[in-house]
């Protein structure tokens, strides 16, 4: 059996029939299915990259030193949470690529059982199966039977729901997990982008009494800053569990190249800019909330993050040929878990012109 047998299909590639049928329109495609961001990279962002690009020699896996600062201001500045950059702090190849490794690398044993969301972004399972341990999906602490999680992850804001996980149910997680040694990494992508809920990060001071043990979570700058094709994120948290996972990215080369590196800091500094992109995102999302509203559908959750939960309690693949007959891309709720086979998934990732247009043809 290859590595590749252990893994489900690639769930996007369902989803070509009804890209092509949408493409047929006589206005063309509006593709709110992946959330890719459209926008311009912010020009700082941009000259930092450039100004970094005569960078002739190897990066190292622990990262800049400027850019361990800058994120761990940004840290700061974001989650309240003091977190060393000389100890804490490491660069990522985006942010999937941690998640889908993250198992394997702290060596979560076959055969173990790795906690996930019950609504989830498919990675968190196949993290779990390339290290040939057992994803179970579980939002209660109990739901994992006799069995102790070797590591739980947690989704706040959640992709695709968009659910923000309060202080009181983080600092509960945190308890549980550290009278069962059960490390917790977070998945916080989204964190900067709370519109009806405010999120909070599992290293917020309120969550962990100070302390960050056991604990890691993981930041983009895919969304903040549009910087999804630059591929940068960080992982921070519990110092000793971050130099495990330094420790095999040494070996294994995973480099995040110093150019993107320089351009990371500049986009870590600069919260004008993603504070202009969360506004183009807020004007997105209430034009398509209304759009959504008005043609009969009703969004559960979407609190936070860059999509719109959205139901009319049909199944979600006859929900999405609906869409496709109207030349829009949503995706398909089971994408995510069998307790989500009723919802699409609609990203806000599209211009404002093809936006108004996905809201004008709702509206016929």
């Amino acid at each position: 059996m290859t590595l590749s047998d252990r893994l489900p299909d690639f769930p996007w590639d369902a989803l070509q029939p009804y890209r092509a049928r949408a493409a047929a329109h006589p206005d063309g495609v509006v593709d709110l299915s992946v959330g890719t961001p459209v926008d311009s990279v912010p020009a700082s962002v941009q000259q930092a990259l450039t100004d970094a690009s005569d960078s002739p020699g190897y990066p190292t896996a622990l990262g800049l030193p400027e850019l361990r600062a800058a994120a761990s201001r940004w840290l700061r500045r974001v989650t309240g949470a003091d977190v060393d950059p000389t100890t804490a702090i490491i660069p990522t190849v985006g942010s999937k690529e941690i998640v889908a490794s993250l198992p394997s690398v702290l060596g979560v044993q076959p055969g173990s059982v790795v906690g996930i969301p019950e609504i989830a972004y498919p990675t968190y399972a196949v993290g779990a199966l390339l290290a040939g341990a057992r994803p179970v999906a579980s939002d209660s602490l109990t739901g994992f039977g006799p069995e102790t999680p070797s590591l739980l992850w947690l989704n706040s804001p959640s992709n695709p729901t968009g659910r923000v996980l309060g202080i009181e149910h983080l600092r509960k997680v945190v308890a549980w997990a550290r009278e069962r040694g059960v490390i917790v990494a977070s998945d916080e992508c989204y964190l900067t982008l709370g519109w009806d809920s405010e999120p909070v990060s599992l290293l917020d001071p309120r969550v962990t009494d100070g302390s960050h043990d056991g604990l890691l979570a993981i930041h983009s700058l895919s969304k903040r800053s549009n910087l999804a094709g630059y591929r940068l994120g960080i992982l921070s948290g519990d110092p000793a569990l971050v130099a495990a996972v330094l420790a095999v990215r040494k070996h294994a080369g995973l480099l995040v190249s110093t150019p993107v590196q320089r351009a990371g800091v500049a986009a870590f500094d600069d919260d004008a800019a993603a504070k202009e992109q969360r506004e183009r995102y807020r004007v997105r999302r209430t034009l398509l909330w209304h759009a959504f509203s008005t043609a009969g559908f009703r969004i559960d959750e979407s609190g936070a993050g860059l999509y719109l939960w959205a139901t009319r309690d049909e199944p979600c693949w006859q929900t999405v040929a609906w869409f496709a007959e109207r030349g829009i891309v949503v995706t398909p709720g089971d994408f995510y878990g069998t307790a989500s086979g009723r919802h699409v998934r609609v990203a806000l990732t599209a211009t404002d012109e093809r936006i108004a247009a996905a809201a004008a043809r709702l509206s016929q």
